[in-house]
């Protein structure tokens, strides 16, 4: 049921309640209001829920993307020590020319 069926067919309903004599009328009032109450915190809680939710596709969306990208780099530097080992290591290290400390 609809957001506007809701309120039509409660309306209807405290119409209804209002030609009730007074002791009854009170009780199902009462009632009704309780009934509008739950209705508009159940939307409420509806709502965060799908805010959650949302929230929770963009967060993992997010992860995935993080973890295609680092899976990516990996390969690659996979891919570059693989290079390096096959065709041998016949660059001179960057330290050898330093001096060591005292």
């Amino acid at each position: 049921m609809d957001e506007k069926t809701f309120q039509t067919k409660l309306a209807s309903l405290m119409s209804e309640i209002s030609t009730l004599p007074a002791a009854e009328r009170k009780k199902l009032a009462q009632l009704a209001e309780q009934t509008r109450e739950r209705h508009s915190k159940m939307k409420k809680t509806v709502g965060d829920l799908q805010e959650s939710l949302d929230y929770l596709r963009l967060s993992i969306k997010y992860l995935v993307f993080d973890l295609e990208a680092t899976r990516r780099e990996n390969q690659y530097l996979r891919d570059m020590i693989n290079k390096q080992e096959a065709g041998g290591d016949n660059t001179p290290d960057d330290h050898e020319d330093e001096q060591p400390l005292d």
